[in-house]
């Protein structure tokens, strides 16, 4: 069951069973006044992922102006990057290519792109996160428990293709948390780790000041001192990144090899978009347990009289103010990443949970 207004989306989920003296799990998305102007403005859509209940969402307008959402089930699903005609995203052991199949202003029920989980490679559970594609179109993804940068293959579950120095061998260990990917002219430019270890889980203990930013083409560690960093991205001429942390998103000065701070977000960051001079963020709660706990952001929170959200940050770039948001409560309380679509309105998506996918047929001309 499902009730919206112009910019806010509720609805009851099965993804928990509840007993008997329990509610039904529910979901609400709800947005800041002018955030809905804002996508119109601007003539995008939003995706994000959530792992946690494994739920890919997409956000955009219907034709009245108001809150569209759309979302579909995938295991684990996590990483997302954009294609010209489409997106990548990784889930528990699986990468997944969709393509629109909408061409010549084609709409169905008032949504405008339909994208169909096209060309899927089984990779194993390597623990995907940020994907990008290279300038020959190239998938490239950080494979976190290999500790490495990798892309599919088609004979194999991955094909490694960079790994830091201290990283002494390829294993299944999850030694540094390598997470996050940055990408310029085409080429994989920059990763963030949360310690530079080379001992299965080691990272654990580096989760305060440990967190490192790394020049793939140089080896070099251009960055420390982080904590859990994660969403580096090259844009207007500047790596940004999120300090998840302590809660900050800036830019990394290369120069001085210092962390530049630009804005204050009230929740555990993961997931970095850009459209024109805005930033979109995502946001988590930490959850209770000994990653997440003691880190610098629970004290910035109790500083600023803030409990920690879940959904996306919009920032102005020129200004550092938050000036737009996406609320998620209920049932979810992590995101991964988020991307957007622009020129595109109101998205939706074929899973593999209905049986729309068996009906959807398309002809190559």
């Amino acid at each position: 069951m499902s009730s919206r207004t112009d910019n806010v989306f509720a609805m009851q989920t099965a993804e928990t069973a509840p007993t008997a003296s329990q509610a039904a799990p529910y979901l609400e998305i709800s947005t800041s006044r002018q955030m809905l102007s804002w996508l119109d403005e601007q003539k995008i859509a939003l995706a994000f992922t959530t792992y946690q209940i494994g739920k890919l969402f997409f956000l955009g307008l219907k034709s009245s102006g108001e809150l569209s959402v759309f979302e579909r089930t995938f295991n684990r699903c996590m990483g997302l990057c954009t294609t010209p005609n489409g997106f990548w995203m990784s889930s528990l052991y699986q990468v997944w290519r969709f393509e629109n199949l909408f061409t010549n202003g084609e709409t169905q029920d008032g949504h405008d792109r339909l994208f169909v989980p096209q060309t899927g490679y089984t990779t194993g559970d390597i623990d995907i996160h940020d994907m990008a594609i290279d300038q020959d179109g190239k998938l490239v993804f950080v494979n976190t428990l290999f500790s490495c940068l990798a892309t599919v293959s088609e004979t194999h579950s991955f094909k490694p293709l960079w790994q830091p120095t201290f990283i002494s061998k390829l294993a299944a260990e999850d030694r540094c948390h390598l997470n996050g990917l940055a990408m310029r002219d085409g080429k994989p430019a920059y990763v963030t780790a949360v310690g530079a270890s080379d001992v299965a889980d080691g990272w654990r203990e580096h989760r305060v000041g440990g967190g490192i930013l790394i020049d793939v083409q140089s080896n070099a560690v251009v960055l420390q001192g982080l904590s859990m960093p994660h969403s580096p991205r090259w844009y207007q001429g500047k790596l940004w990144l999120l300090n998840s942390g302590t809660g900050e998103f800036g830019y990394a000065d290369l120069e001085s090899g210092r962390f530049m701070p630009v804005a204050f977000c009230p929740g555990y960051m993961r997931g970095l978009s850009f459209h024109g001079d805005f930033a979109l963020v995502g946001l988590s709660r930490p959850r209770h347990n000994k990653t997440f706990s003691g880190l610098p952001l629970d004290d910035a929170l109790k500083a600023k009289g803030a409990e920690p959200r879940c959904g996306i940050q919009v920032i102005d770039l020129r200004s550092g103010d938050i000036v737009h948001w996406v609320r998620v409560e209920g049932v979810v309380e992590e995101l991964y990443d988020v991307v957007t679509f622009p020129g595109v309105r109101r998205p939706m998506a074929l899973g593999f949970k209905t049986d729309e996918i068996r009906r959807v047929l398309s002809l190559e001309t």
